[in-house]
């Protein structure tokens, strides 16, 4: 049950994209016992190092996302209904007659100016947030343009391993992150658990924090799809059979031999996994990826039914099984090569 409850208040936490400083204030408080180093950088990334002890020790960055998907206020119009418009992956048929909150506490509930039925998902800019107030002016009192809101989603036990809340893309991974570093003895490399800030909105965070740390290889641990429900089936991971080890995506192609190393650890010590070949969406691999001179990148992933919706569904054992599989590889003498001179 502790379990759940730091997934609930990781979850239920408000942090859009820019305004993570709530779920980062929580895992400071969580994991500064069991961190050797913690810094908040400029844009608010949250580096925690575990030193390692080997004797030719590389980095490895291990990059979560603090932050979620919500709407913008662009416009107060005079009748008080507020203009948004969205901050990442926002779909306007998952927005409508949802509930949302502002940072201030702030509710209200998404309506359309069009019929619903003849929307598209990316027609957000037709969406308007109804707070009930009734002017320009009463409207002003609780809400300005700028603010951004996020959608609500009760933390919800369901039958069998299950659960559903909001925000599970990325707050299951900083859970998942946590846990590894509040488990995890002395690992042999320097190991950097980054919990990156506006990842939803371009890989921001973690573009920086790639060129804080400058990692020898980095490890994105995210969400996939879960591919067993109607109309969700080009793919292949799915609920309850482990955690998903990422091949590539539409942002990165993963270093092959460093892939099959992690996959042969998790058959080694009897950890569930899946292959997950994604054929749209990106991590922060990609930005890791691309930092410095060129870094090998991997992913631990966690099967997720409605993604970016107020009602994703995880289970709670592909959580253990990313847990067990983040935690023991890279606290193992993995052999990291970064260059090899060839004449």
């Amino acid at each position: 049950m502790e379990k759940q409850k730091c997934i609930k208040r990781y979850a239920q936490a408000f942090g859009v994209s820019g305004k993570e400083t709530q779920i980062s204030d929580m895992i400071i408080q969580d994991i500064k016992e069991y961190a050797d180093e913690i810094i908040r950088d400029a844009m608010g990334n949250l580096i925690v190092l575990k030193r390692g002890c080997g004797k030719d020790k590389k980095k490895i960055m291990c990059a979560a996302h603090m932050d979620e998907i919500g709407l913008c206020v662009v416009k107060i119009m005079d009748n008080g209904l507020l203009r948004v418009k969205r901050v990442g992956g926002v779909s306007a048929l998952c927005s409508f007659m949802n509930r949302v909150r502002f940072e201030n506490g702030t509710t209200g509930t998404v309506g359309a100016f069009e019929k619903i039925e003849d929307l598209k998902p990316s027609d957000v800019n037709k969406l308007y947030i109804d707070i009930g107030a009734m002017t320009k002016e009463e409207a002003q009192r609780y809400v300005s343009v700028g603010d951004c809101a996020v959608f609500l989603g009760e933390y919800v036990p369901l039958a069998g391993k299950n659960v559903m809340a909001k925000a599970f893309d990325d707050r299951i991974a900083c859970f998942i992150q946590t846990e590894a570093v509040k488990r995890m003895d002395t690992p042999y490399h320097d190991v950097y658990f980054v919990f990156t800030v506006q990842e939803e909105v371009g890989l921001f965070g973690s573009t920086t924090a790639s060129e804080t740390v400058c990692p020898d290889l980095g490890i994105a641990v995210d969400i996939t799809g879960s591919f067993d429900v109607p109309g969700e089936e080009h793919g292949n991971p799915v609920l309850g059979k482990g955690a998903a080890v990422k091949i590539n995506d539409s942002s990165v192609i993963c270093d092959a031999g460093m892939t099959e190393d992690l996959i042969a650890y998790a058959k080694t010590h009897h950890i569930a996994f899946q292959r997950d070949a994604l054929a749209a969406g990106g991590t922060d691999a990609g930005a890791m990826n691309k930092s410095g001179r060129g870094v090998k990148v991997l992913g631990i992933s966690i099967p997720t039914r409605y993604g970016h919706s107020p009602n994703s569904i995880v289970n709670l054992d592909d959580v253990e099984a990313c847990i067990e599989l983040l935690k023991g590889y890279v606290s193992s003498e993995i052999k990291i090569v970064t260059s090899e001179k060839i004449k």
